[in-house]
């Protein structure tokens, strides 16, 4: 009986080793920045069906806002472009202004917001860090028209279908300014695209 009780304890012992190994291996993933927000909001709100747009539009904002500030500053570093470069800038100070706003938003309605970039955002980072020159330059033009036109739409929509006022407000107020972002991203892809 001793025996058949050590065994057993010697089985269980080297299954517990085997399992803490297996885990020790399969350290998790860094859970993305955006989706950790959203989470958190979720539990939030979960019986208030209203705030979950907002915070979600808000989410959006803010990652938008991080994007924009990465890519501006890499514009900044790796551009040998003065247009390039100076849009670059623009980026940085108008959507880190935004971003502040977003905050200040995000917080008086007790909203989660992501702090770093999303794994879409270090993709999109990532895969314009590896062009340059003229290439570098035009595939952040193409970007910034594309990024532009998404983040538009989304504050078209928010400015008509947010609950909230205040968001609906902040929208609305914020149309015109990525309007010209984008006009001056298709003005600089224009003079791009003749070099």
């Amino acid at each position: 009986m001793k025996k058949i009780l050590l065994a057993g304890k010697l089985i269980l012992g080297a299954g517990l080793i085997i399992i803490f190994l297996n885990s020790c291996k399969n350290e998790p993933k860094q859970e993305d920045p955006k989706e950790v927000a959203e989470d958190a909001n979720e539990a939030k709100f979960d019986s208030i069906d209203d705030t979950k747009d907002d915070s979600k539009f808000l989410v959006d904002q803010a990652e938008i806002n991080l994007a924009e500030i990465e890519i501006g500053k890499l514009a900044q570093i790796k551009s040998t472009n003065t247009e390039v470069k100076n849009f670059g800038k623009m980026l940085v100070d108008e959507h880190t202004k935004a971003a502040s706003e977003v905050s200040a938003l995000a917080k008086a309605k007790n909203f989660t917001l992501p702090t770093s970039l999303t794994e879409d955002g270090q993709d999109e980072y990532n895969k314009l860090n590896e062009k340059s020159g003229l290439d570098f330059d035009k595939k952040f033009a193409d970007l910034m028209i594309d990024g532009h036109e998404k983040a538009i739409d989304k504050l078209k929509k928010a400015s008509e279908d947010a609950k909230d006022e205040q968001v609906r407000i902040w929208a609305s107020n914020n149309i015109a300014g990525l309007t010209a972002h984008l006009e001056h991203a298709k003005m600089l892809k224009q003079n791009l695209d003749k070099k």
